[in-house]
């Protein structure tokens, strides 16, 4: 399992993603699940993925494979929206190629899915979140973000702090606290997180990081949060209604 998340903001597109994956306790691995293509001054795209990583390599392989082709590819379409298709087509097509070659493993789970966003010279910055069957929505004003993989721990705190509006630096902040809330409560999300960040016209990104095991900024983070969320539990006041029992 992991965790995704991107962030459709007023000021850019905002990307965060976990790298563990894990086929039982005694095979965790270590997987980028961000993956970045750019021309700076023309175009810039992140994809993220969550779900089985031989679909999601296989994938992100042949997405890569047809750039600089006579084929229709990521660096060639027109816009977010023919990128968010082609991105479909590609995860249904290799789906359905490995659920026919392996038809003895019915019982496997070969789905995936994509975050898509970034920004093509002339429209604006476009988000979209891409299923295992090849069909995607796009990021609203009223759904500014999207989440893959182990997403229920993360949504309260960034259902509740993050609109368009809301500032890059606020929403990182966020970002990193909805990691913390869900590492915290599945170990199959672990260190180390990539985050990339795309301003507005920018047409590339614009800043990068991975967050290890020793970043001082995330400890804080985890700490503060910890401290804050046991400090406001203890000021909240008790029910009334048990003094009637």
């Amino acid at each position: 399992m992991t965790y995704c998340v991107a962030m459709a903001l007023d000021e850019g597109l905002l990307f965060a993603s976990d790298s563990r994956t894990n086929a039982g306790v005694d095979h965790v691995s270590t997987f980028s699940k961000m993956t970045v293509l750019e021309t700076p001054g023309e175009r810039v795209l992140v994809l993220l993925n969550s779900g089985n990583l031989a679909t999601t390599q296989t994938a992100i392989s042949t997405l890569r494979k047809s750039i600089g082709t006579d084929a229709p590819n990521l660096m060639s379409a027109p816009s977010l929206f023919d990128c968010a298709a082609l991105v479909g087509e590609t995860v249904s097509q290799v789906i359905s190629y490995h659920g026919a070659r392996q038809p003895q493993q019915a019982s496997v789970d070969f789905s995936c899915n994509f975050l898509v966003g970034g920004q093509i010279a002339g429209e604006r910055p476009r988000l979209f979140l891409v299923y295992p069957e090849g069909n995607f929505i796009e990021a609203t004003e009223d759904t500014p973000f999207f989440q893959i993989g182990e997403s229920k721990y993360g949504k309260p705190i960034i259902d509740r702090v993050v609109k368009p509006q809301t500032t890059m630096a606020e929403a990182l902040k966020c970002a990193l606290v909805s990691f913390d809330s869900t590492m915290r409560s599945n170990l199959s999300v672990g260190l180390p997180l990539d985050v990339a960040l795309v301003r507005t016209d920018a047409l590339r990104v614009t800043f990068r990081h991975r967050v290890e095991a020793d970043d001082r900024y995330f400890a804080s983070i985890r700490q503060g949060w910890s401290q804050g969320l046991k400090r406001v539990f203890n000021e909240l006041p008790g029910p009334d209604w048990l003094k009637l029992g």
